[in-house]
């Protein structure tokens, strides 16, 4: 293949320097590749680089970082005739573990130069698009303050994470919101609204992963009223392999859903991300409209 373009967010992991650029000609250059690679630091100048990456009309946009570079990158290729390609070098990598694509960098170049093509599903919400999950009520307010804590205190990802969390249970507020699903409506009070691109795994060691990403669905799951040591229980349950008979979470399926509330704006995490977005909170399930290089 011909024309790639590698868009490489330099704050991934513990960081990413011209070294870096460096290594990944060598290794594209054993199969015969020679792609440009771009170190990004930050958002912007990511969507920049795909942007003038498809306006040399290149053949695929690889995107190397952790899940909030794949989204930014693919908001970008997403409608275009080029493939997308991912280089896991993030935290977690849930899009990349749910492919099956390699986590070690080696074997990921080694997928871009010789792997098939899969058209997944991309889910959307209000114009934003999410690979993985979208997310309302304590998840958004934990990774605001996890930032700010981070800016502020210097505190690394993880500590800042484990206190913002604590935070947040100390608070523990509820959201109010009104939920439609085709023509069932219903109102709930909840700490948290989870929708995931296709349907995920809530339940036994493999919760929080996803069988396809091509199965046309998103999956809605809501916990109900709990308490502090209900949200507690929850989790034992999905341990347990019993969530889906926990009396206090719900979950369902659908192609598209409404979200409203008596906030006109609300913080949405979108595959980790940030934003605040006007409500109502209109989510859709786009198919198979992103194609992917996968082994």
């Amino acid at each position: 293949m011909s024309g790639i373009t590698v868009i490489v967010n330099a704050g991934a992991g513990l960081g990413h320097d011209e070294a870096l650029v460096r290594t990944l000609h060598d290794k594209f250059a054993v199969h015969g590749l020679q792609p440009d690679v771009v170190l990004a630091h930050s958002g912007d100048e990511m969507k920049s680089a795909a942007h003038s990456a498809l306006a040399r009309g290149v053949k695929a946009v690889v995107a190397g970082g952790g899940d909030g570079t794949i989204n930014a990158v693919a908001s970008v290729v997403l409608d275009s005739p080029a493939l997308f390609g991912v280089l896991p070098m993030g935290t977690l990598n849930h899009f990349a573990r749910d492919l099956g694509i390699p986590l070690l960098l080696d074997s990921a170049i080694d997928v871009i130069a010789r792997g098939a093509v899969r058209r997944v599903d991309v889910g959307e919400v209000n114009g934003h698009i999410f690979l993985n999950n979208s997310s309302l009520g304590l998840y958004p307010d934990i990774v605001r303050d996890r930032e700010k804590q981070q800016r502020r205190l210097g505190r690394g990802k993880w500590l800042a994470f484990c206190w913002a969390t604590l935070a947040a249970l100390k608070r523990y507020p509820f959201l109010s919101v009104r939920l439609q699903l085709g023509e069932n409506r219903r109102a709930c009070r909840t700490p948290f609204v989870f929708v995931g691109n296709n349907e995920y795994t809530m339940q036994g060691f493999n919760i929080g992963e996803r069988a396809c990403i091509d199965g046309g669905s998103l999956s809605l799951y809501v916990a109900q009223r709990p308490t502090r040591l209900g949200l507690v229980r929850l989790a034992f349950h999905a341990l347990l392999g019993s969530l889906a008979q926990a009396r206090d979470f719900s979950a369902e399926l659908a192609k598209e859903l409404q979200v409203e509330t008596h906030h006109k704006r609300l913080r949405v995490a979108t595959d980790g991300e940030v934003t605040v977005m006007t409500t109502p909170l209109h989510y859709r399930i786009r198919p198979a409209a992103l194609p992917v290089l996968v082994p």
